[in-house]
């Protein structure tokens, strides 16, 4: 862990770090034991992953199984194996490791959310093709986002960023 958080770029902006301080002074029970759980859907993209081999099954929704896998490669490309290790920024977990964190440390670069990415390309995939669907799906997209934040792994232009390259991978 040392050696990457040596070799990584320490950036951000004073309202990002006050954010995530906000995100700390708000945790209670509760939020501790449902976060968690939120941002593991995000983990890997499997919830995601599952989803669109879901859709890929079914006759019926096999367009939208297509377009969530296309979303879904480039959000991986892009972000986790071309941005995440030319921008190779650090963690705020990383920075402060005195805040508990909720989640284990993560060991690969924060720049941008891996999690956000996932979560938007097919969340917006689904949105275009349907709704009633899409609408829950987007929410759930947001909620996993803002769960990166509560438990102290990203930073906001992390998500932001992450939003928007998923958000534009299905375009």
């Amino acid at each position: 862990m040392e050696a990457i958080i040596e070799s990584s770029r320490v950036f951000y902006f004073d309202w990002e770090l006050d954010l995530l301080h906000w995100f700390q002074d708000i945790h209670n029970g509760f939020l501790d034991f449902i976060v968690p759980k939120i941002t593991f859907l995000g983990d890997k993209g499997w919830f995601w992953i599952v989803l669109t081999l879901i859709f890929l099954a079914i006759p019926k929704s096999r367009k939208l199984g297509v377009q969530s896998a296309i979303a879904l490669v480039i959000t991986v490309f892009i972000c986790n194996i071309v941005l995440k290790n030319a921008v190779m920024r650090c963690r705020p977990c990383w920075l402060e490791p005195d805040v508990q964190l909720l989640v284990g440390i993560p060991d690969d670069f924060s720049f941008p959310s891996g999690h956000s990415n996932a979560s938007f390309a097919v969340a917006t995939a689904i949105f275009t093709r349907n709704k009633k669907l899409g609408i829950p799906a987007l929410v759930l997209a947001a909620l996993i986002a803002i769960s990166r934040l509560y438990v102290f792994v990203h930073w906001p232009t992390d998500v932001l960023v992450g939003y928007q390259i998923g958000r534009a991978s299905c375009r």
